[in-house]
């Protein structure tokens, strides 16, 4: 491969999901030359890697990024997936970003003895001094190997769900009571399967309560700024939803649904699938979650004294279903009814493809805030990454902006050329090279 071949960059941006549109945005508004490279569509996953129904779990005046607005959904209203997708690719077109759809990242690795990166593309090579990985978190369907392949169920991951009729005659267990497990579970059981839910251990804030949504009272709690999740619980799922206009998730009224709920699936034999004896306490931590958010924003009200409706029926919670009193703690599939499993259990991720040394044993990026230990290499969409929203739409965007901040700054340090202090130049910042393009905002 000659030099001829070689496109140069300086920064190389692999994924062009909410995260790549986001850090293409700021690397612009800083003048840094860069491309984006997605081996499909602008955000893809948002297009065809989830369930028909779907809709955004927060409204539309928060779950976008600062500089558009959605201009056909209502503000409180949750934008459908498509809408969400179409969202990112209007953005791009407004700031003119420089992302490339339908090329593959099949490497990246270090160049040997001088600065920068060489990727290997389906178009192409590319040369860049800086290579932000911002594939995100939700790269490899998670399933537990429980249940053999061959134990006459169909089985699928969440992301490979669409709805009811693709999956065959019979009864459905849904296992992950996360975001996507229960309104999977519950179109399941609107459609008229019956339907059993495992159950783990969740956090439950309100959809909405006193006349705010719960994204409002994160925001003026302050809860979206926590660091780092609490001690044992980084893989506690949310099970928030904004289907069906947005409701607060309760398992009490998904059992009294029709929905069957259980503990956390443990083991499969001959047919038999066992569950854990944590259902109700799972509920319960989850009961208390919910409660305490409700405290918080309570005195949050009598403090600032702010004129918003009681709701005191938000604390009232319906009989325990008998499927929490007296769980069930294995089921025979057939005896049951159950021809398929949706396994809404997460995802792993897969660098693969990046060859630098910045992973750990189990090939999760060591980084802090998305600047990662092989100088040069950046990453950006894990959950957080910053703090609790960077998982979120506008949390990503704010990551990217500290992301293009480090460039720049390393930036104005890989410009430096002498000792300028020797020449009187006097102490300033280093230089970035580039002045700033403007951007400007509107909608």
């Amino acid at each position: 491969m000659t030099s001829q071949q070689i496109e140069d960059t300086e920064v190389l941006v692999v994924g062009a999901g909410q995260a790549g549109v986001a850090m293409s945005e700021h690397l612009s508004r800083q003048g840094i030359a860069h491309i984006v490279l997605e081996r499909r569509r602008i955000a893809e996953r948002w297009r065809s890697e989830r369930w028909d129904s779907l809709v955004a779990n927060g409204p539309a005046w928060h779950d976008r990024f600062p500089g558009m607005e959605f201009d056909d959904v209502d503000p409180d209203a949750f934008a459908p997936k498509d809408r969400v997708a179409a969202y990112f690719e209007e953005y791009a077109r407004r700031f003119a970003l420089p992302i490339r759809t339908g090329v593959d990242v099949t490497r990246v690795r270090k160049l040997a003895g001088e600065p920068g990166f060489l990727a290997e593309t389906t178009s192409g090579a590319i040369r860049a001094r800086y290579v932000v990985a911002a594939t995100g978190a939700f790269q490899n369907p998670s399933i537990p190997p429980l249940v053999p392949a061959d134990a006459g169920v169909h089985q699928l991951h969440s992301s490979a769900y669409r709805n009811p009729e693709q999956l065959p005659d019979g009864g459905v267990l849904v296992v992950g009571a996360g975001s996507s497990g229960v309104q999977i579970a519950d179109e399941l059981r609107r459609s008229g399967r019956d339907v059993v839910l495992a159950v783990g251990p969740h956090d439950r804030p309100p959809q909405r309560y006193r006349g705010r949504n719960f994204v409002w009272w994160l925001g003026v709690l302050g809860k979206w700024e926590a660091a780092a999740p609490p001690q044992g619980a980084e893989h506690v799922t949310i099970a928030v939803s904004g289907a069906n206009g947005g409701r607060t998730i309760d398992f009490r009224e998904l059992a009294a649904s029709g929905i069957t709920l259980v503990g956390r699936a443990n083991a499969y034999a001959n047919g038999v699938l066992r569950f854990g004896a944590d259902l109700a306490a799972n509920i319960a931590r989850g009961d208390e979650n919910y409660l305490s958010l409700l405290d918080e924003a309570d005195a949050y009200i009598e403090r600032n004294g702010l004129d918003l409706p009681e709701e005191p029926a938000a604390r009232e919670f319906g009989p325990t279903p008998e499927c929490v009193s007296h769980p069930l703690l294995e089921l025979d599939l057939a005896e049951r009814g159950i021809t398929s499993i949706v396994w809404a259990t997460g995802f792993t991720v897969d660098y693969s493809w990046l060859e630098v040394d910045a992973f750990d044993e189990r090939g999760r990026p060591l980084q802090q805030r998305g600047v990662s230990v092989e100088p040069g290499v950046y990453f950006l969409g894990i959950p957080w990454q910053s703090r609790r929203g960077s998982s979120f739409i506008w949390g990503v965007w704010h990551d990217a902006k500290y992301v293009a901040d480090q460039i720049a700054i390393q930036r104005g340090y890989v410009a430096y050329t002498g000792d300028s202090f020797a020449a009187g130049a006097g102490a300033e910042s280093p230089p970035t090279g580039r002045a700033p393009v403007e951007i400007a905002y509107s909608g």
